[in-house]
């Protein structure tokens, strides 16, 4: 059976000392349907992130504020795929343990 995925482009914004993007309100309405009594602390869920050429796995985290998933979005990657805050990035995201 394949693993859900999702592909989703936004800007990179800041939070504290954090590159983060935000995962679309539909695709975030979908993985916490899918991911309902099966996210890890904080309400986080483990994805696997596919961005330009870079893939590593990481953890989505809900947002109040932001209605949605977030994604931090590791320096070695921005700086890899030449991402800084405000760029636009395109990301897939693929359910780890969904």
């Amino acid at each position: 059976m394949s693993r859900p995925s999702w592909t989703v482009t936004a800007p990179l914004w800041m939070w504290h000392s954090f590159h983060m993007l935000t995962v679309s309100e539909d695709v975030s309405d979908e993985i916490a349907d899918l991911a309902e009594g099966r996210s890890g602390g904080f309400g986080s869920v483990k994805v696997e992130v596919t961005c330009g050429g870079t893939t590593w796995q990481t953890s989505l985290f809900p947002s109040s504020e932001q209605a949605a998933y977030v994604l931090p979005m590791k320096a070695a990657v921005r700086k890899a795929e030449g991402l800084a805050a405000g760029q636009p990035a395109t990301v897939t995201i693929t359910a780890v343990h969904l």
